[in-house]
């Protein structure tokens, strides 16, 4: 069973979920597209170019457009999920265009891309503040650094990206009650998509999606203590499309229900206190 969770022009994510069985007939298919398939659940085989690899919870799987693999399932486990990322072509040259990177498909548990691929499937379910792309997007550059033997670039940014980071944000700040992509920011700063997210991280100390989602926050309170309208109508003015998604989102960063947090700014002292004195507060 196959669900896409993003669809974009330049990255997609989708939800595989294999149950194929011990003793099925495998069958020869091929990569479409640049992919990094991150291994959360369950083993198979993995055949490629005369190669063979153990897919276990951690593994990643690295697909080149163009490539025949085979997945095998002999192991007793029945059963294997994947959160795939595919890349446009563009942004896959960006990524995995290098010789070295092009000869990899496949790396083992590593603790890091571990790390990142868990990240990742956090943001799929929704249960943190990184957008989905952008994990994708985190997670191919790091599998980049390894593949190619390229060491971080931890060098600081020019002032004239500093600029474009912080005209980026401001025009995030602006526009944060539409539907934002990291692709129409990237194309707002006019840098690449793979560069764009790098540089405003490294500027900023956030990603965009999470500058995104922290100024819906900071207008939604705003809303909250000012204006009398129905706590449903602010979350859809300040860009949230669902409204059980704000609530969970505002309580994770407030400690507090909107309502609550309505109710604290409208004179209910007794709520900031309970909420000061809290070991969660500590």
């Amino acid at each position: 069973m196959t669900a896409t969770v993003l669809q974009s022009g330049a990255i997609s994510a989708l939800d595989y979920r294999c149950s194929a069985r011990p003793g099925e007939t495998p069958y020869v298919e091929w990569h479409d597209v640049f992919s990094i398939s991150y291994v959360r659940r369950g083993s198979f085989g993995y055949q490629t170019r005369g190669q063979s690899f153990e897919m276990v919870p951690g593994s990643v799987l690295i697909g080149h457009p163009g490539n025949e693999y085979v997945c095998t399932h002999d192991h007793h486990i029945c059963g294997d999920e994947c959160l795939s990322f595919q890349f446009a072509p563009e942004l896959a040259d960006a990524i995995g265009g290098k010789p070295e990177i092009r000869r990899v498909s496949s790396l083992p548990p590593l603790p890091d891309m571990m790390i990142l691929g868990e990240l990742a499937q956090a943001a799929a379910n929704a249960a943190n503040d990184i957008g989905l792309d952008e994990a994708g997007l985190i997670l191919a550059s790091r599998f980049a650094e390894i593949a190619s033997g390229r060491p971080r670039n931890i060098a600081g940014a020019s002032m004239r990206d500093r600029a474009r980071a912080v005209r980026a944000a401001m025009w995030i700040e602006e526009y944060s009650h539409r539907q934002i992509d990291l692709e129409s920011a990237a194309r707002e700063a006019g840098l690449s998509l793979f560069h764009f997210l790098r540089l405003f991280t490294r500027v900023l100390g956030v990603t965009p999606h999470q500058y995104l989602m922290r100024s819906r926050l900071r207008h939604a309170a705003q809303l909250l203590a000012d204006d009398d309208r129905s706590i449903t109508n602010i979350a859809f003015d300040v860009g949230f499309g669902d409204l059980s998604n704000f609530v969970r989102t505002f309580h994770r960063a407030a400690g507090m229900s909107p309502r609550r947090f309505r109710q604290a700014a409208k004179g209910k002292r007794k709520i900031l206190q309970d909420r000061l004195t809290s070991p969660a507060a500590r």
